[in-house]
């Protein structure tokens, strides 16, 4: 069955933002890197929370990098939403992301222009059908024309612990790190 696609609009590089949140932004600093890529010390052109949480919430595809049990990685392309900084994401009970995630919870998550790419490294929990956002299953159909649905895979949210932004035209000014922990 092949399930409709929406093409998202981007939200341009300036780092301006047009959207509010409801949930509080984390802690900014920069990401270690070696000397050589020039990180600045301190946080001046450092990008807003806003600037990432825009992205993450616009992407139309992401990626989600879990770990096999003999710990070889595991990439694939998943439909899904940002809200209230977290990650929402629905998947068949028997794929291998599905798999790997009742054996390892912790994972990655990207939007998808690596040309302004955010990476989220958290943690995922299956949810039950009472914990899941009522305004999860509204966004998933506005979003994609299509149920999020428990009774057709498991619903997880993924908690992000840090995240990472690394725009490719702002670099390395624009090298930013989150902490939520």
């Amino acid at each position: 069955m092949a399930m409709p696609v929406k093409k998202t609009p981007r939200t341009p590089a300036s780092g301006k933002s047009t959207r509010r949140s409801a949930a509080p932004g984390p802690n900014s600093s920069r990401p270690l890197m070696p000397a050589v890529y020039g990180i600045p010390k301190t946080l001046e052109g450092a990008l807003p929370w806003d600037w990432a949480r825009d992205r993450l919430t616009s992407s139309h595809n992401y990626l989600i990098a879990t770990v096999r049990p003999d710990s070889r990685p595991h990439i694939m392309v998943v439909w899904g939403i940002w809200l209230e900084n977290a990650y929402y994401f629905s998947t068949g009970s028997k794929t291998r992301k599905a798999k790997n995630l009742a054996e390892n919870s912790k994972c990655v998550v990207c939007n998808e222009n690596v040309e302004e790419a955010v990476i989220v490294e958290g943690e995922a929990r299956q949810l039950a059908v009472s914990e899941i956002p009522k305004v999860a299953f509204d966004l998933y159909l506005k979003k994609y024309g299509w149920k999020l649905d428990p009774e057709m895979g498991p619903v997880f949210k993924v908690t992000p612990h840090v995240v990472f932004a690394m725009p490719e035209k702002l670099f390395p000014k624009g090298a930013t790190r989150w902490r939520f922990e």
